[in-house]
């Protein structure tokens, strides 16, 4: 990475440690906690399947599928080509202790978390519109999280999101392409 570009990356981070921000220690801790292997969108996915009809069951396998390719690429040759970005240092760039959650031991860049919440949000959203200002608030919460608790350097998550709105978005249209044709009811003579 760029010299100068890190040190706006560092800086970024270091706001965030420095907000004081008690209240929003614990709620951001545990939506970290529960973006863990993806199951707050697995919860949402089901809750959307079981009472969403078949639009819903779509849209939440759509979802989930978006998460299982943008996973596979960020975890497996993005992680590799990026050569494991080394995770900050939250107490040498003063992220309070009482934020933290447990430290990945992968690569920093870029951040999986970030990238499934946006593959989610962008592929559900994209296929039930009226869930979609829900689900970005949700996924931006993951995103941010993952700076505010010190796991991630901003252009992480940055670059996590980006990708995974890609992968969320094809996955839509794919769903979108992949739809039966309506069934139209027959004359009867």
């Amino acid at each position: 990475m760029d010299h100068r570009l890190a040190g706006y990356d560092r800086a970024v981070y270091r706001s965030v440690a420095r907000l004081s921000t008690p209240a929003l220690d614990e709620p951001l801790r545990r939506v970290s906690d529960l973006a863990n292997f993806s199951k707050l969108w697995f919860l949402v996915a089901g809750g959307i399947a079981l009472f969403g009809g078949p639009r819903g069951r779509r849209a939440a396998l759509s979802g989930l599928g978006a998460i299982g390719a943008t996973s596979f690429v960020v975890n497996q040759p993005i992680k590799k080509l990026a050569g494991e970005r080394r995770r900050p240092d939250r107490h040498g760039l003063g992220v309070p202790v009482q934020r933290w959650v447990r430290m990945p031991s992968s690569g920093s860049f870029p951040s999986g978390h970030s990238a499934s919440a946006a593959a989610f949000a962008v592929a559900v959203g994209g296929l039930l519109p009226r869930l979609r200002p829900g689900l970005r608030v949700m996924a931006s919460a993951v995103a941010f999280s993952r700076v505010y608790t010190g796991v991630h350097y901003p252009s992480d998550v940055l670059v996590g999101v980006a990708v995974g709105a890609v992968f969320g978005r094809l996955a839509a249209r794919l769903a979108v392409r992949l739809r039966p044709p309506a069934s139209h009811p027959r004359r009867t003579m």
